[in-house]
């Protein structure tokens, strides 16, 4: 898939926000390890850094292990970068073993627009079933409140 994508269903997820933080700094929250285990995940879960591999290139792997904290099940996500333009343009091909079952060839494309001290990111994820489409986006919604404390902290 292009850069150009595709257009977004109602099978997709897409969410446009802003984050007190350059864009520079924002894409590393993604691309690093330690960064990225750090802040992916809804609440009740952790990403081991063990888990997390980012090989920044194309066909290089971005994988991370979730891992319920209340039950111990870990839900994996084994994906490949399929084209990315650091530090605008970030886009992933996923499968995840998730709570409602697994998902394959689910494309993750990231845009970063840079507005100076802050960052407008879109996010655009699919396809999906209706049930996977929106626990995946609440786990975005609680994940990027997680990301917004830790950049509160980071520039403070």
């Amino acid at each position: 898939m292009s850069r150009a994508g595709r257009e977004v269903t109602e099978r997709d997820v897409f969410v446009s926000r802003a984050f007190e933080a350059p864009r520079d700094v924002v894409w590393r929250f993604w691309t690093e390890p330690e960064r990225l285990a750090s802040w992916f995940g809804p609440k009740g879960v952790t990403v081991p850094i063990e888990s997390v591999a980012v090989d920044l290139v194309i066909g290089g792997r971005w994988e991370l292990s979730m891992v319920d904290t209340s039950t111990g099940v870990i839900h994996p996500i084994r994906g490949r970068i399929l084209s990315f333009h650091e530090p605008e343009f970030l886009e992933i091909q996923m499968a995840a073993e998730t709570s409602a079952g697994f998902v394959d060839d689910i494309i993750l494309r990231l845009e970063f627009h840079d507005h100076g001290d802050r960052t407008r990111m879109t996010l655009h994820q699919g396809p999906f079933t209706d049930e996977v489409r929106d626990m995946t986006l609440a786990g975005w919604v609680l994940s990027f409140a997680t990301l917004d404390t830790i950049l509160e902290r980071h520039s403070a």
